[in-house]
């Protein structure tokens, strides 16, 4: 059999493994065996943030090296040793159109959700919602979900008993209710699920709506993730853990990320939300384009509940699967997002696993950490980076790791320390890598 240039006839399926073919046409073949790859655009940003309310806000902010972390105010710290965190701050749910009697029937999670999934139609261009849409979708991510508030309620059960629980509880404290209420508001009738991976859960939930359009269950996807976790019993069960910064005389300096002296991370909140299209839908209605979601990946450690693969295997491999996934090499990566929590473990696992994922490349790559000003928000965490990620694509400007102030041997890469950087940037790759070994990478590209 041979391939001729011009038409070229597709022989049978069952023909495509015979040994007697050369590479080259068995290559050629099988990617004709393939369907064709749909591709995805984000055009909507939403974000409810420590750094502001919108995306232009928080991205400014990012790039001038504002930290918004600072004592805590959502409870009592002073029996705490960590009295700090990224609180957002200025947050009114009523004036995002959310009904004040709804209101007190949500969470905060899914306050913060509803409100950026608003400004992200808005930005779309669905100033309307999406209008019974069975072709849009939501897919959120989120850790605790209302995890907090079902404390509380259980404190008011102890004290009050069982006729004083509200019947609005299940609403408030299930994981899934900010996708719920997502597609109930903004009347998108298509896919709807929750992605609970931890701290991985907003890339996950990106990468995996993504997955959603290309395979033809939607042409509109809500997403991103929401937490807001910031209350005693998250910082009682993280303290014992020692995994909480406790910096807390210098709270703007307190997350550190790949800084020799990091003492651990700072919990923040807030929400951010993607509209991401199925690229024929938005250009058939005009849609502005901020950049390609070309691929993503998730794996899992399967080494410890807490604690990071000292080997960095599963960080390395996700990479490596989201970079296939999303057919780039690693000489076309201008741009890491770091996970970079500003804890010892997480941030020296991370920088070898890009080392053993793009060899001596992984010196010439700029990487950055949001977390260093933002602090760490759980579910939501791996959303603000994709914003900030889109927005570098978008400006072609890389924010700075703040406090990056002594050199950690261990940690010997390019991190942007400090200034933000003008940079030619077409390919970004960003990492998240959750409590329970479950590991989220997304590659994110300018629109051409």
């Amino acid at each position: 059999m041979s391939v001729i240039s011009g038409t070229r006839e597709m022989p049978p399926l069952e023909m495509l493994t015979d040994r007697r073919l050369n590479p080259e046409a068995l290559a050629f073949m099988q990617a004709r065996a393939q369907p064709k790859r749909a591709r995805v655009v984000v055009t909507g940003l939403g974000a409810i943030t420590p750094l502001g309310l919108t995306p232009e806000e928080f991205w400014r902010n990012l790039l001038a090296g504002k930290s918004g972390i600072a004592p805590i105010t959502l409870f009592d710290a002073s029996n705490y040793k960590t009295k700090i965190a990224a609180e957002t701050k200025g947050f009114d749910a009523t004036h995002y159109n959310i009904d004040s009697k709804d209101a007190r029937r949500m969470g905060r999670a899914t306050l913060f959700a509803l409100a950026a999934a608003r400004d992200a139609l808005a930005d779309a261009g669905f100033q309307a919602g999406l209008k019974e849409d069975e072709r849009a979708g939501v897919l959120l991510g989120t850790a605790l979900g209302g995890f907090v508030e079902a404390i509380e309620a259980h404190n008011g059960f102890l004290q009050k008993g069982p006729d004083r629980v509200s019947p609005f509880l299940a609403a408030v404290i299930l994981p899934n209710m900010p996708s719920f209420y997502l597609a109930n508001y903004y009347r998108a009738r298509g896919y709807n699920s929750t992605v609970v991976t931890a701290c991985a859960a907003g890339t996950h939930a990106v990468g995996a709506a993504a997955e959603v359009i290309r395979r033809g269950d939607a042409d509109i996807m809500l997403t991103g993730g929401t937490d807001a976790i910031i209350s005693d019993i998250v910082f009682a069960a993280f303290g014992v853990m020692r995994a909480l910064s406790t910096r807390n005389d210098d709270p703007t300096h307190a997350s550190r990320p790949f800084d020799k002296n990091r003492d651990g991370f700072v919990v923040g909140e807030g929400s951010a939300v993607l509209v991401l299209e199925k690229l024929d839908h938005a250009l058939a209605r005009g849609a502005r384009i901020y950049a390609e979601v070309l691929g993503y990946a998730t794996n899992s450690d399967a080494y410890h509940f807490a604690a990071p693969d000292p080997q960095a295997v599963g960080a390395t491999r996700v990479m490596q699967a989201a970079l296939r996934n999303a057919g780039v090499t690693t000489d076309q990566v201008d741009y890491i997002n770091a996970h970079g929590t500003s804890t010892p473990l997480n941030d020296a696992g991370e920088t070898l696993a890009i080392k053993t994922a793009f060899g001596e490349r992984a010196y010439r790559i700029p990487i950055s950490s949001t977390k260093s000003m933002i602090g760490h928000s759980m579910g939501a965490a791996g959303a603000f980076e994709a914003v900030a990620c889109v927005m570098t694509i978008r400006d072609q400007k890389i924010h700075p790791t703040v406090n990056y102030e002594t050199p950690d041997p261990v940690c010997d890469l390019d991190y942007v320390p400090n200034t933000p950087r003008d940079a030619k940037v077409d390919v970004v790759l960003s990492n998240s890598f959750g409590l329970g070994g479950q590991n989220a990478c997304l590659v994110l590209a300018r629109y051409k």
